[in-house]
């Protein structure tokens, strides 16, 4: 009787064990899922900062063989000779925003934009939207690379100034070894169109010291919004002095300016002239030991890098004739477009700073997916509390 009493409770026990195997299984909790949002605002691209860059031809002169090396560069500071400055208490800056599409957006007022200095939102003081009228330079490159294209650098300035208004005004200046100021500024488009014709090609390129010229003897005078279109293949094989890669970066970033840069690869039309790349003289060009060097296929990589960042550093683009859509026209009906109808955003910083210190400038827009072209930054003046570009 007692083993039929044990052998019960241990089926018992048996039983128990299966039903709680069967039973409901504890379900594991589930992992939270993360759905990223995109913001509801977009918002200008800080640049990085700019590397110290020597020529090959700047290398060769001064005989040295070092590989061209990126460091970083300090910043600008008061005592520059090249540093441009407006003293002002109010900061303005221009302000272009496209769609992804590059279409220019237009219509947004004050409430649809912030801005922030090193981080820290400002008060915006002034905000205008009005159509202007501005003043440009065409800038041709008529140097000894360009012989093959000087025709379309001509057709492609024309079409330009063709999609300007009656009161926007041109000056025209043409550079090889020189620089020649073909026509001033003006609104007379026969004189413009002289002025256009008159460009002819000779030796050398002095592409830095057109540059250099451009804003600080011309355009540094003129009040108002105002741009460079600059048709070149970038390379620069005469400069001279202190104007270099570097010098007139530092001084385009510093101005008021945008750049917009036409950019034409002469590289093949130079090496078929040179005989398939195998010697031969290229005019105009450095000496070295009693013979003549040519532009290589790095001056042109880095002539390409130079109107990138001329372009990246003023708010500008770069434009390429083979694969700009719609063609230069169309290019062309943007560039005017922009420089009429930008976003003119001001305010008075809540940290004055001390002079000679850059602050960093970021634009927000309060809808998404837009891309947004400003500078990012200006150098507090000597005098007064503040040093802006004024882009009125």
């Amino acid at each position: 009787m007692r083993s039929l009493i044990i052998v019960a409770f241990l089926l018992s026990l048996v039983s128990i064990a299966a039903f709680a195997q069967s039973g409901r299984r504890i379900q594991p909790t589930p992992t939270p899922v993360t759905v990223t949002r995109e913001p509801a605002y977009s918002e200008s691209t800080p640049k990085p900062k700019r590397p110290v860059w020597i020529s090959p031809a700047e290398r060769m002169k001064q005989n040295q063989s070092i590989a061209i090396t990126p460091k970083p560069i300090a910043d600008t500071t008061a005592d520059s000779e090249d540093e441009v400055k407006v003293e002002t208490t109010l900061v303005t800056i221009p302000v272009s925003v496209f769609d992804r599409n590059g279409l220019y957006i237009p219509n947004l007022g004050r409430q649809d934009f912030k801005i922030f200095e090193d981080g820290k939102e400002q008060e915006i003081a002034y905000f205008g939207t009005s159509e202007k009228p501005f003043t440009v330079i065409l800038l041709l490159d008529t140097s000894p690379s360009t012989e093959y294209k000087i025709d379309e650098i001509r057709s492609a300035a024309v079409a330009f100034v063709d999609q300007l208004k009656p009161q926007d005004r041109v000056m025209v200046i043409e550079f090889d070894a020189n620089v020649h100021v073909l026509t001033e500024a003006t609104s007379d488009r026969q004189l413009i169109y002289k002025g256009i014709r008159n460009a002819d090609f000779g030796g050398g390129t002095s592409l830095y010291e057109a540059v250099d010229f451009s804003l600080k003897k011309r355009l540094n005078a003129i009040e108002g919004r105002k741009a460079i279109v600059l048709f070149t293949d970038g390379v620069d094989t005469t400069s001279r002095g202190r104007t270099t890669y570097d010098s007139t970066l530092a001084l385009a970033e510093e101005s008021d300016a945008l750049i917009f840069p036409i950019y034409y690869n002469t590289y093949f039309d130079m090496v078929r002239q040179s005989g398939s790349g195998g010697g031969g003289s290229w005019p105009g060009t450095i000496t070295l030991g009693g013979g003549s060097s040519r532009p290589s296929s790095e001056d042109y990589a880095l002539g390409r890098r130079y109107l990138e960042e001329l372009a990246d550093y003023t708010g500008g683009r770069v434009f390429r004739p083979e694969s700009t859509p719609g063609g230069l026209t169309a290019a062309f009906e943007g560039i005017a477009e922009e420089l009429r109808r930008q976003y003119q955003i001001g305010y008075t910083p809540a940290d004055d700073g001390k002079p000679g210190q850059r602050k960093q400038i970021k634009v927000r827009v309060n809808r998404s997916n837009l891309v947004i072209r400003a500078r990012d930054s200006y150098v507090v003046g000597q005098e007064s509390t503040a040093a802006a570009k004024v882009g009125t």
